[in-house]
C-alpha cells in the first residue's frame, strides 16, 4: 500500500470515527452515561473485532482490519489517539488548581491520600490473588495503579445539578480529587520506571524497585518544580508567539517537548503533558488556553476513546474469567474508594453519611484508568485479558457511581457530626445572547475572584463548571450556551451581583460596547 492509500484510509477512518463517536457520544449522555462511555462503546462496535474487519466495495480487508495483536489498529491512527492523550492530560493539569492542591484544606489531601493508597494495595492485591503472583508482578502494579484513577468531571456535574456544591462533603470530594490525581500521576511515574528497567532486562528485587522508584519519583518532583518555578518565563516565552491562539497552541507545543522527554527517560508521556498543563494552571493565560484549545480537544480526544474501544478483544471481554475477574476486580475497586475515602473522613468530622457520601463520590473512573491501559496493553505490561478486565471495571464504576451518589445525596440529614451552617443555594442566570461574549465575560469573571484570592477549581474542559470558594463564600460558576450560570447561597447574591456588574463595566469601557447585547437594560436586571 502507498502513501496515498494509507493516507486516503486513514482520512475515511477518522470521518467514520468522527461521526460514530459523537453519535454513540450524544446516546450515552441522554441516557444518563457520560458521553466517554459511548465513545469507548462505538470504538468496539466499528473496531476491528466486531464491524471494522467485514470487508466491502474499496476495503477488502474491512475498514479497520486487525493490524496485529499487539497493536489492533494502524500505526497511524495509534498516533492521533496518542496526540489525543496529551492534549486530554495538558488539559487536565490546566484544569488543576495548583492553590488548591497546595493550600485548599487538610481534609481533601488526607481523604485524596487515602483512597489512593487503599485502592492501589486492594487493587493490587486483588490481582496478586487472582493471577497466583507476587505483589510487585508489574501487571499487579499496573492493576494497582489503575485502581486509584478517578473521574471527578462525573462527580462534578452530579454535585451541581443537586445543588451541593456547597456542602462540605462537595467542597471535600472536589478537594480530594485534584490531590488523587496528582497523586495518581506520580505513582504511574514510578510504575513506568519500573517497567523501563523490567524490558531493558534488569532483574529486580525489593530493594532495586525501591531505589527505582526513588529516582523516578525524584526525575518527576524536579521537572514539576522547575516548570512551577519557571512557569510565569514559560508564559512569557510562549505569549512571544503573539495572539491568545497562537500562545496557546505554544503552549501546548511545550506539552509536547515535555511528554518526549518523559518518555525517553522511561516514564509516560501523558505525565509530562500533565506536568506542563499543572505548571501554567497558575498563571494569567491558563483560562485562554483551555478556552483555545477547546476545539482541538473535542476533535482529538474523542478518537483516543474510540480507539481505546478498538483495542477490545470483544471475544476476550466476554469470556467467563474476564467476567469473573473484571466483577471481582470492579468491587475490589468500589470498595476500595469508599473505604479509602469514608474512614479518614469519619476522623475529619463527618459521620457514616457524609464519609458515605464522600466515598460514591470517588468511585467512577475514566479518562486516566483508560490511558494506563492502553499504556500498559501496548507496551506489553499487560495482555488483551486483562485490558479487558480494565474495560469492564471502568464501564461498572462509571455506571455504577451516579445511582449510588444520588442515592446517598438523597438520605435525610446532615452529613458532619457537629452541624453547620449551610445556606440554601439560590440560581441566577444572566443570557448575554452571544457565546463569544459569554466566555469572554466568564473567563473576566474568573480572573477577578482569582485575583481576591479565590480558589477555583475548574472542573471538567467538557463540562463547563467551575467551583471557586474563599472563606465562607462558595459558588459553582456554568456556561449554558449564551448563559452564565450561578449557583450559591443566597448570603453570597450581592457579591455575585456586584462582581458580574464590575465585569460588564469593564468590558463596556475597554472592549465591547454593551449595545451588542439584545438587552439595553442587562445592568439595570442585574441590580434589581
Amino acid at each position: 500500500m502507498n502513501v496515498t492509500e494509507i493516507i486516503t484510509k486513514l482520512v475515511f477512518q477518522l470521518a467514520v470515527i468522527i461521526f460514530s463517536v459523537r453519535i454513540f457520544g450524544k446516546i450515552s449522555v441522554k441516557m444518563g452515561i457520560p458521553s466517554v462511555i459511548g465513545e469507548l462503546i462505538a470504538g468496539i462496535v466499528i473496531g476491528p473485532y466486531v464491524l471494522g474487519g467485514i470487508g466491502f466495495i474499496g476495503f477488502p480487508d474491512g475498514l479497520f482490519p486487525l493490524n496485529s495483536a499487539e497493536l489492533a489498529v494502524s500505526t497511524e491512527l495509534y498516533a492521533f489517539s496518542q496526540i489525543a492523550s496529551i492534549i486530554l492530560l495538558f488539559a487536565s493539569g490546566i484544569e488543576t488548581d495548583l492553590s488548591l492542591f497546595l493550600r485548599y484544606s487538610l481534609s481533601g489531601g488526607i481523604i485524596g491520600f487515602g483512597g489512593v493508597a487503599v485502592s492501589f494495595i486492594l487493587g493490587d492485591l486483588c490481582a496478586m490473588f487472582l493471577l497466583n503472583t507476587n505483589f510487585f508482578d508489574l501487571r499487579c502494579l499496573f492493576l494497582g495503579i489503575m485502581s486509584t484513577a478517578t473521574s471527578v468531571g462525573i462527580t462534578a456535574r452530579i454535585l451541581s445539578d443537586k445543588k451541593k456544591m456547597d456542602t462540605p462533603e462537595g467542597v471535600t470530594i472536589l478537594a480530594a480529587a485534584v490531590f488523587d490525581d496528582v497523586l495518581g500521576i506520580v505513582l504511574l511515574a514510578v510504575i513506568m520506571g519500573i517497567a523501563s528497567a523490567v524490558t531493558s532486562g534488569v532483574g529486580l528485587n525489593g530493594l532495586q524497585i525501591c531505589l527505582i522508584a526513588v529516582k523516578v519519583f525524584g526525575i518527576w518532583l524536579v521537572f514539576t518544580f522547575l516548570c512551577i518555578l519557571f512557569s510565569k518565563k514559560i508564559a512569557k516565552f510562549v505569549k512571544l508567539f503573539g495572539g491568545t491562539f497562537d500562545f496557546s497552541i505554544a503552549a501546548l507545543g511545550f506539552a509536547f517537548l515535555l511528554a518526549g522527554f518523559f518518555e525517553k527517560q522511561g516514564l509516560a508521556m501523558i505525565i509530562g503533558a500533565y506536568t506542563t498543563g499543572l505548571a501554567l494552571s497558575g498563571t494569567e493565560i491558563a483560562p485562554v488556553i483551555q478556552e483555545r484549545i477547546h476545539g482541538l480537544y473535542k476533535f482529538f480526544v474523542p478518537i483516543f476513546f474510540a480507539v481505546m474501544g478498538m483495542s477490545v478483544d470483544v471475544a476476550q471481554l466476554f469470556h467467563v474469567n474476564v467476567l469473573v475477574f473484571g466483577g471481582i476486580y470492579s468491587f475490589a475497586c468500589i470498595v476500595s474508594k469508599v473505604l479509602g475515602c469514608g474512614i479518614p473522613a469519619l476522623t475529619l468530622g463527618f459521620n457514616l453519611k457524609g464519609a458515605f457520601r464522600i466515598g460514591s463520590g470517588m468511585v467512577p473512573r475514566g479518562e486516566v484508568a483508560l490511558i494506563i491501559a492502553g499504556i500498559g496493553l501496548n507496551s506489553g505490561i499487560i495482555n488483551q485479558s486483562l485490558f479487558g478486565v480494565v474495560i469492564l471495571m471502568t464501564l461498572i464504576t462509571t455506571v455504577f457511581a451516579p445511582p449510588v451518589l444520588n442515592f446517598s445525596l438523597k438520605i435525610k440529614g446532615s452529613g458532619v457530626k457537629k452541624d453547620v451552617k449551610v445556606s440554601e443555594f439560590q440560581i441566577f442566570e444572566w443570557d448575554f445572547y452571544n457565546a463569544n461574549l459569554t466566555l469572554l465575560i466568564i473567563d473576566m469573571f474568573i480572573r477577578d475572584l482569582r485575583k481576591e484570592k479565590f480558589y477555583v477549581q475548574i472542573m471538567n474542559i467538557n463540562d463547563g463548571i467551575s467551583q471557586a470558594r474563599k472563606g465562607n463564600i462558595a459558588l459553582s460558576v456554568k456556561i449554558e450556551g449564551t448563559k452564565i450560570v450561578v449557583k450559591t447561597s443566597a448570603d453570597n447574591i450581592p457579591f455575585v451581583k456586584n462582581k458580574i456588574f464590575e465585569v460588564v463595566k469593564k468590558m463596556e469601557k475597554s472592549v465591547i460596547p454593551l449595545n451588542t447585547l439584545k438587552e439595553k437594560d442587562l445592568q439595570n436586571k442585574i441590580l434589581s
